[in-house]
């Protein structure tokens, strides 16, 4: 029986959820999101666990969202209600990670591109080997990252997220540091240890203290960025009707460079 594509693991007092979709560079498809979902309720439930480390399988943390499974629906169905579902699912599982009471780190091990790099903007720190690059390709495609642009913006500024959004660009590790993304570069083969070495700190303190702090953190602006990521999300499921989201995604599956409208 193969392995689930989402898998969940606790060791002591840490959760990992890692993502194992290897020869699709961990795309995420509808069913892994609900998956994903699942996962932080479930290691929410789990008193023991004080932290969660996030990471992927294979030699990528995640390509973002699965295009194939995003063109073969729009071939059968371009109804906007359909996506306006869908994005509200990506964006209920932002919206977990930022509420979430006990602290995320993202353990990059590879390219996180698209919603997969918004997963890491929603964790509340970021450790990334040096093969980590990131960015946010959609616009290549036809399409928006409006459920990420409002982390981003949070995350590193408006000047850094318009550079990364408009262009479609990738940057390295290091840039990614620079600019906040990723706060620091450690051996790849070292990502989840060192991560386990964060857990470790956070556990020196109070849980409570723990939980207080990053509900202050993310509250600050909090239901502000909730109401961004929804007014994202209505946006992304209207990208997705578009005749420039159909000839990207087609272009994308053909392997070819795509004849904008």
């Amino acid at each position: 029986m193969s392995e689930p594509p989402i898998q969940v693991k606790v060791h002591q007092s840490v959760g990992t959820i890692s993502i194992h979709r290897d020869e699709k560079r961990n795309a995420l498809t509808r069913a892994m999101i609900f998956d994903l979902i699942q996962a932080f309720r479930d290691l929410h439930g789990e008193k023991k666990v004080r932290a969660v480390i996030l990471t992927g399988g294979g030699s990528a943390f995640c390509s973002g969202l699965c295009l194939e499974e995003m063109h073969q629906i729009i071939q059968e169905d371009d109804n906007l209600e359909r996506w306006h579902q869908d994005t509200s699912t990506l964006a209920e599982l932002l919206q977990l990670m930022l509420q979430f009471p006990k602290p995320i780190i993202a353990a990059v091990n590879g390219p996180a591109m698209g919603f997969g790099a918004g997963l890491v903007l929603a964790s509340d720190l970021a450790i990334a080997g040096k093969e980590a690059t990131f960015g946010f390709p959609e616009p290549k495609r036809g399409l928006i990252s409006g459920l990420c642009a409002p982390i981003l913006h949070f995350r590193i500024g408006g000047r850094h997220a318009a550079r990364l959004l408009l262009t479609g660009e990738t940057i390295t590790a290091e840039r990614a540091v620079e600019i906040g993304a990723y706060d620091e570069i450690v051996p790849t083969t070292r990502l989840w240890a060192h991560g386990n070495e964060l857990t470790k700190l956070i556990g020196q303190s109070a849980p409570q203290a723990i939980q207080q702090t990053k509900r202050h953190l993310n509250e600050t602006i909090g239901e502000h960025l909730q109401m961004l990521i929804s007014v994202g999300a209505a946006e992304s499921a209207t990208s997705r009707t578009t005749e420039a989201a159909k000839e990207g995604l087609a272009a994308f599956v053909e392997k070819r460079e795509p004849e904008w409208p």
